[in-house]
């Protein structure tokens, strides 16, 4: 059983519509109930916070201060990590310049936010992402990259390099300045970056279907088959210098086409998350809404399991109605795979009768216009 991770304090203040608002959290999972629109999902995005990047909803540091607060906001939280005990406090200080986002660890400011990742994984399930497998392509592409940086925390800083990268290149052929040197130089870097990035996912998805074979049989859920399409397809069994020179030679030569283009048609940046539904051998694009739901919730649980697997450290779930459209035997058959994972969830619903077969296996807090309660 992998090593639990767990929340013990969570305090925020100035947070969505929290003017302040404290948790005392005993290791067990937490369920949040409450009304609509009463913060139940703000509660889940200040823990999302504690994790590299922008949260479940990828709002911009601003726009998550509450409305009339004097500063920013801050949360902090206590926990039980994956090098023992640890305080960890973020937010952001505002200027007439700028938003900042403030992080320190035991007190000590951080270099950067990767360093939450030694010591929690956190993975999330929200309605938001119901959608994933009929949306754009960019939206699995993001998804998958959390995949990755739950088990690869390198691997959000080389996708932040290869754009960087990639902006330069599309800037100077948008200016018409075809220097081959200069190309040559950042196409390097593009191919360098890339390939890692395209290799990662790749381990990942093999990893992870791979766990979804052994497992498939115990699983109240469908299974999916998973591959990636769109960029070098079947090439990744080859040695990663050699796709690194194949990929600078494609940049190489598409630069007239990507001038004309205004943007770089080849890449990882292009790749797509191809999913199908194993047991009716379907495309999840077109499976029943149902079907895409449970989808889901079965390659987000499998990829929980498979991070506790390889970490030896079982991640923080954050399920947003997760209880939601299931009937009572499925509910129960979830919260025995969520508990059978060794983590602590935080899950959501507006009905307290729908996690009553949680039991004594979880917390329980009331939500309600900006406050919580046991």
């Amino acid at each position: 059983m992998p090593h639990k991770v767990s929340l013990s304090r969570l305090r925020l203040t100035d947070f969505r519509n929290y003017a302040a608002a404290a948790l005392a959290l005993d290791g067990r999972h937490a369920v949040l109930t409450g009304d609509n629109g009463a913060g139940k999902t703000n509660l889940m995005e200040a823990v999302s916070l504690l994790s590299p990047g922008r949260g479940l909803r990828r709002a911009a540091y601003g726009d998550i201060t509450r409305v009339g607060a004097a500063g920013g906001f801050s949360i902090f939280a206590a926990l039980d990590g994956m090098e023992g005990e640890v305080e960890i406090g973020t937010g952001i200080e505002t200027s007439e310049e700028a938003t900042a986002r403030r992080l320190r660890i035991n007190g000590t400011p951080a270099k950067t936010a990767d360093e939450l990742t030694d010591h929690l994984r956190l993975l999330w399930l929200t309605p938001a992402m119901d959608g994933l497998f009929t949306g754009a392509s960019s939206d699995r592409r993001r998804f998958l990259d959390r995949l990755v940086l739950s088990l690869d925390p390198a691997h959000g800083r080389r996708a932040s390099d290869f754009e960087r990268a990639m902006r330069s290149r599309n800037k100077l052929l948008d200016e018409g300045r075809f220097d081959p040197s200069w190309l040559a130089g950042i196409e390097q870097q593009m191919a360098s970056l890339g390939i890692a990035m395209a290799l990662a996912r790749q381990e990942m998805l093999g990893l992870l279907t791979r766990l979804i074979e052994e497992t498939r049989e115990n699983s109240p859920f469908p299974s999916a088959s998973l591959q990636l399409s769109g960029f070098m397809d079947g090439q990744f069994s080859r040695p990663s210098v050699d796709l690194e020179d194949d990929y600078a030679a494609m940049l190489a030569e598409s630069r007239y086409r990507d001038a004309g283009a205004g943007r770089t048609l080849e890449g990882p940046h292009r790749a797509d998350l191809i999913v199908h539904h194993r047991e009716k051998a379907m495309e999840a694009e077109r499976c029943s809404t149902g079907e895409q739901k449970a989808l889901l919730v079965g390659l987000v649980l499998a990829h929980a399991r498979l991070v506790g697997n390889l970490t030896g450290h079982a991640p923080i779930l954050l399920l947003d109605e997760i209880a939601a459209h299931l009937d009572e035997n499925r509910r129960a058959a979830l919260f025995d795979l969520i508990d059978g994972l060794g983590g602590q969830a935080f899950m959501t619903g507006t009905d307290r009768v729908m996690f009553s077969a949680l039991g004594d296996r979880a917390q329980f807090f009331t939500v309600a216009d900006g406050r919580v309660f046991e």
